[in-house]
């Protein structure tokens, strides 16, 4: 089973924010075009990352898409936190009748509950220290490289 692609769609729409800005009106629309997904998918990412403080939102003819703060104050663990929501489910799920009657259905829980929990842990600990501001740089210098190639 994968993580959900929401994380890495998420990503992409807000380097997309920062990228475009200047350019284009940057709105589902546009962006569904570069992730390659439906506008609607796009809309149900901005909600999630406007709930959680990361964009603002402007409707109507002039509307758009914002960074809320500056991309170095975005890290891709509040990214995947926005979208993910792991903090209620955590990132692994356990299969959810294991066999009480079994020696080993009895005890899995005892076996692997703090194991995934120090896996994910690790995992968000890597993410923090990684921010918008890195994926940006990085996105913005292979295109250029990709235009003067």
């Amino acid at each position: 089973m994968q993580i959900s692609s929401r994380f890495t769609i998420a990503v992409h729409v807000l380097t997309c924010i920062e990228v475009f800005k200047d350019q284009y009106q940057v709105n589902s629309e546009f962006i569904s075009s570069s992730v390659g997904v439906n506008p609607v998918i796009i809309r149900k990412i901005f909600g999630q990352l406007k709930a959680a403080g990361l964009i603002h939102v402007q409707r109507g003819g002039n509307g758009g898409v914002s960074l809320a703060k500056p991309a170095d104050e975005i890290t891709l663990c509040d990214v995947y936190r926005a979208v993910d929501s792991v903090e209620k489910e955590g990132l692994f799920h356990f299969h959810e009748n294991p066999n009480a009657s079994c020696p080993v259905g009895r005890n899995i829980h005892y076996a692997m509950d703090d194991r995934l929990a120090r896996a994910q842990a690790a995992m968000e600990k890597e993410l923090s220290s990684m921010t918008l501001a890195d994926v940006i740089a990085d996105t913005k210098n292979k295109i250029a490289a990709d235009q003067s190639a």
